[in-house]
């Protein structure tokens, strides 16, 4: 599956940057690292892109995904000791807002790099 290997070259990005750098930087720090990494693996994206918040058909505001990939799926990149549930479901919103089928979740603040595969639950998503 396409996304497989899309998922797996991202977090092969990280992993450069997370044993090139360790841990303790600030997020922003990560992010453009990883862009570098990403821009060297050839994988196109797109940084803070924004996505309007809609309630009772008000745009309400904006979010913004760390990270946009291929237009395929949405990264979120934390520099945290600890993921947390709520790092979790900020990630599967973005996920479900910018309606792809799988997103990241990656941290570069813990001991080693931790990442998550998040799933919208509107995608029947069976990886191999």
């Amino acid at each position: 599956m396409e996304k497989d290997r899309l998922t797996y070259d991202i977090i092969g990005c990280a992993m450069r940057v997370r044993n090139t750098l360790g841990n303790g930087f600030q997020e922003v720090i990560y992010q453009k690292c990883l862009a570098i990494e990403l821009e060297k693996a050839g994988i196109s994206f797109v940084r803070e892109l924004e996505h309007p918040i809609f309630y009772d058909g008000i745009e309400v505001g904006k979010r913004r995904a760390d990270f946009v990939i291929e237009g395929k799926l949405s990264v979120e990149i934390k520099a945290l000791i600890n993921l947390e549930d709520v790092h979790l479901a900020q990630a599967k919103n973005y996920t479900v807002a910018y309606d792809f089928p799988i997103g990241l979740l990656i941290n570069f603040g813990s001991q080693s790099l931790q990442y998550k595969l998040i799933f919208n639950p509107k995608y029947n998503i069976k990886l191999n």
